[in-house]
């Protein structure tokens, strides 16, 4: 007796589509750069946040939450790229690529203008000097938020949005060549 004929839509699945090298190659990409700047900038986001004691948790736990989630995320795209896993796993990984990168920058764009608020609040505010007191004079309240940050914290939130812009842009610039690799 002979053996029964195989059903090869059975046996065989389709390959991952994705246009990006597998393994150390990607680390020469521009996606893979701009992924690597990604994580380096987004943990300093995070770092320079939770060490500025966050003097407004409303506004700046978003911050924190996109940032610390963009990178754990970004870590695991990068790692699934540089291993090799992701030729093993069934998707269409142009389009993850793309709307996961997406969700990120639009995410990132709000981390970036609450973060912004946050050290623009600051403004109008003096301590006075040759008191042995501290002593806060406050000149000009601007809108609806108004916090008082001392100098080192002010510091560190201007530093906190100055990587925010540039990891924003990263995303943007991500999205933008995702968006052409899915359409080839």
């Amino acid at each position: 007796m002979s053996e029964p004929a195989t059903n090869p839509a059975a046996t065989s699945f389709p390959s991952p589509v994705i246009s990006l090298p597998m393994g150390a190659g990607v680390l020469k990409t521009y996606t893979g750069a701009l992924v690597c700047l990604e994580i380096v900038f987004g943990g300093l986001v995070w770092i320079l946040v939770a060490s500025s004691d966050v003097p407004v948790p409303l506004l700046q736990g978003w911050v924190i939450f996109v940032s610390v989630t963009t990178f754990v995320l970004s870590s695991i795209y990068l790692a699934l790229l540089v291993s090799g896993t992701a030729d093993r796993i069934i998707t269409d990984w142009n389009f993850v690529d793309l709307v996961y990168h997406f969700i990120a920058f639009l995410c990132y764009i709000a981390a970036f203008v609450l973060e912004a608020a946050t050290t623009a609040a600051n403004g109008g505010m003096n301590i006075l000097p040759n008191s042995t007191d501290i002593v806060f004079c406050i000149t000009n309240p601007v809108g609806n938020i108004f916090t008082i940050l001392d100098s080192r914290q002010y510091n560190i939130n201007v530093a906190a949005t100055i990587f925010a812009l540039v990891v924003t842009l990263c995303y943007f610039c991500s999205t933008l060549m995702g968006y052409k690799r899915w359409r080839m």
